[in-house]
């Protein structure tokens, strides 16, 4: 059975897309929980417009994530952890830690699922982590790690 999708289905495809499900499928979870609709000759012309919408809204969810690497690239943002002998922290620098220093002090919102950390950061120093706000924009970010001066 030919379906519009009205969402993004994981596996099945994306809103707006013209999709072949398996009649069982489409007619027991697609079409009753609201994911899509049965394909017309009339809903050619509605996946049109969703297709569109989404790729516009894709491309200024590219945009903002794009502006939001150039603001970050050579910023450093800085992190106060207390911190014992030689250096080393009292636990460990995590996404949500450096996701609320960068709306701290960047002023920028990011998700800590879109921040990759290599390894674990236990140690004062200079640290890189990846960002990756949008599947095509990926970008450095060095966090400065000071000891906590309290």
């Amino acid at each position: 059975m030919k379906v519009v999708l009205r969402t993004d289905v994981e596996g099945v495809g994306y809103k707006g897309d013209i999709v072949e499900a398996a009649d069982g499928f489409a007619q027991n979870m697609l079409i009753p929980k609201g994911l899509a609709f049965k394909a017309t000759s009339g809903a050619e012309r509605e996946a049109e417009r969703m297709r569109n919408s989404r790729e516009l809204k894709a491309a200024e969810e590219r945009s903002v994530a794009e502006e939001m690497a150039a603001r970050l690239t050579d910023k450093p943002i800085t992190i106060s952890m207390n911190a014992g002998e030689g250096g080393k922290l009292f636990g460990s620098v995590t996404t949500s830690d450096i996701a609320s220093a960068l709306e701290a002090q960047a002023n920028i919102t990011i998700d800590r699922k879109d921040l990759q950390l290599s390894d674990n950061i236990k140690e004062i120093g200079t640290h890189e982590v990846v960002a990756r706000p949008h599947p095509d924009v990926e970008f450095p970010i060095t966090i400065e790690v000071v000891v906590d001066s309290e």
